[in-house]
């Protein structure tokens, strides 16, 4: 039987490693989530029982996870655009927010760079 929580189908993997798979929930917080329920992290998923899933999905529930989360981090970006201030402004002009140097490397954030015609001479 394959589980869902929170719109994810969750792989069939030891279930601490599956929970990762919700985006919102890392391996910390996962670990946290399983040792409250008191559900052996080495299970896997499909080896849940009906009661567990449904312990996990209200568990789950009470984190900002999915949809919700990721609204909450665009609106967060979003704010600091709006009132102007320098990691807005970074982030409007998709430089690195977080003090990376620029004049070399950066090409994630800038992109690929593109020649310049006659620029040798």
């Amino acid at each position: 039987m394959s589980v869902r929580i929170s719109g994810v189908t969750l792989p069939n993997k030891r279930i601490e490693v599956a929970l990762t798979y919700v985006f919102g929930i890392g391996r910390n917080t996962s670990n946290e989530i399983l040792a409250r329920l008191k559900i052996n992290k080495d299970k896997r998923a499909n080896d849940l029982t009906e009661t567990e899933v449904t312990k996990l999905r209200e568990a789950i529930d009470k984190f900002p996870t999915e949809g919700n989360l990721r609204r909450a981090i665009s609106m967060d970006i979003k704010r600091l655009m709006d009132i102007g201030c320098y990691k807005g402004y970074r982030h409007k002009r998709r430089l690195p927010v977080r003090g990376q140097r620029t004049k070399t490397n950066a090409r994630t954030r800038k992109g690929k760079a593109t020649p310049i015609a006659n620029k040798k001479k």
